[in-house]
């Protein structure tokens, strides 16, 4: 009796050692929303942290309902329209999904129920629209981010995922890009796009669309004249360190087995991140001569973001490599937003759209298995930097034509006058702090320091382009 014939009577069988691992990846990586709540409000003004954190909440909310009635028929169903996106109404409201599948169809993966990769996709989908909203903090109507999330996971995320994941344009089918480019073998691509866990769908994704919105909302009131500091760094690390904690369950979970493959890149994960952060901290004390806390967990998001597209690929000292370069980029890459004077609050930009091009592309260099860096061809990193461009194209487009439909009808900036005394008050009437019965939205906690010093405890002249993490927010 053949293989085939072998693995086709086994297919209805759960493997309950998979299914668990599937499911405890889901529940860290549903962990990773309110943990960038926490990383995302320390770094805002204490008159903002409320709405900032209301920000992730209300997204994953928002993208939950939708991925259970089309996301993922749109991302994962059966039928694929164009390569862009899978028929929405094939799998709607979760209709006609089996009970038991073999999410790969590869021989030594187990069988699990198909509605544990629907969970586990889910929360990427939620984390991902989650991600944007740092480069807008401060000054957005809640309403309005709440109908971007909905249209922008609908047009934007679900067709990305797809064509990475799902079998279309930009992943490792035969009628790919990659296969148009380089010829296909046995009905794939002979170099397959490497994005193991999100690199293109989850943060170039978000990290372009965070560069759009940034244009078409706006600066900040005072942007680059009044500073604008963390108001809890110590919330910050913690969000930090819980993000990379479930961030086990994003990359070692999208193996969807513990096996072999999960060990390494759990290894992997960890290696890249205790490099990247090592390496923003050593660009800040060349740069600036002082190590901040705020870098330290900025780096150690910038090496989890580029780790994520490469963590099965790379050998453990190819992730140490990838990682500190990481770190390094991402920390030159904060301060420029003050010379191009662009208000990315939360530095989506720099962090997650700089490190996550990063690593899609050094996934190309320094694969074990196709990697330029090996001597193995140019033809991996060449698929690499295409499938990043396509990314960014299809992104930024859709991303300014929904934006700019938006700013036209609902409107996205919250009052001039509220947005000085306090989003928290404005949009949600509460106050994260209690200051001895100040009333909500007085002007107490706003993050103003004293002259002369700026927003890491530089000079606040010229404070801003001092400060290495660039976090004006």
């Amino acid at each position: 009796m053949n293989a085939h014939l072998l693995a086709a009577e086994a297919a209805p069988k759960l493997d309950y050692a998979a299914t668990a691992f599937v499911l405890l990846c889901a529940s860290l990586v549903l962990m990773m929303t309110p943990a960038l709540a926490l990383f995302y409000g320390g770094m805002t003004r204490s008159k903002s942290v409320l709405n900032m954190m209301m920000m992730s909440f209300g997204a994953l909310g928002v993208v939950g309902i939708i991925y259970v009635l089309y996301g993922y028929s749109m991302s994962f169903g059966t039928h694929d329209i164009a390569g862009l996106i899978a028929n929405p109404g094939d799998k709607f409201g979760l209709h006609n999904v089996a009970d038991v599948f073999n999410s790969f169809g590869y021989e030594g993966y187990g069988n699990i129920p198909e509605l544990a990769f629907v969970g586990f996709q889910l929360t990427f989908a939620g984390l991902t629209v989650a991600l944007i909203s740092g480069a807008i903090a401060d000054r957005v109507k809640f309403s309005t981010w709440l109908v971007f999330s909905a249209i922008w996971a609908t047009i934007v995320y679900f067709p990305i995922a797809h064509m990475v994941w799902g079998g279309g344009l930009l992943g490792g089918t035969d009628q790919g890009v990659a296969a148009t480019m380089f010829g296909s073998t046995d009905g794939k691509a002979t170099f397959a796009p490497i994005d193991f866990a999100g690199g293109t769908v989850v943060h170039i994704n978000a990290g372009m669309a965070g560069l759009v919105l940034a244009l078409i909302v706006g600066r900040r009131a005072g942007f680059g004249r009044v500073p604008m500091r963390p108001h809890n760094v110590p919330l910050t690390m913690l969000g930090a360190g819980l993000l990379w904690f479930g961030w086990f369950g994003f990359n070692a979970g999208s193996e969807l087995a513990a096996d072999g493959s999960a060990a390494l890149v759990w290894v992997n994960t960890t290696a890249a991140t205790c490099a990247a952060m090592i390496g923003w901290l050593a660009v800040e004390k060349i740069k600036d001569g002082e190590a901040t806390s705020i870098g330290a967990a900025s780096g150690v998001v910038a090496g989890l973001v580029a780790i994520t597209p490469a963590c099965g690929a790379l050998s453990p000292v190819g992730s140490l490599i990838l990682g500190a370069v990481a770190g390094i980029l991402s920390a030159l890459a904060v301060s420029l937003k003050f010379k191009f004077n662009l208000d990315d609050s939360l530095d989506v930009v720099g962090v997650h759209l700089v490190s996550g091009l990063w690593g899609t592309i050094g996934a190309g260099l320094l694969s074990t298995t196709n990697g330029l860096l090996y001597g193995k061809g140019y033809e991996q990193t060449v698929v690499q930097i295409v499938i990043a461009l396509g990314c960014l194209a299809f992104t930024g487009v859709l991303t300014a034509v929904i934006g700019l439909a938006l700013k036209a009808t609902m409107g996205w900036r919250i009052d001039h006058d509220d947005e000085l005394a306090g989003i928290d008050s404005a949009e949600h009437a509460e106050s994260a702090y209690d200051f001895g019965g100040f009333a909500s939205g007085t002007r107490v906690g706003h993050g103003l320091l004293p002259s002369g010093h700026g927003p890491l405890g530089g000079s606040t002249t010229g404070a801003e382009h001092n400060d290495p993490r660039g976090v004006q927010a």
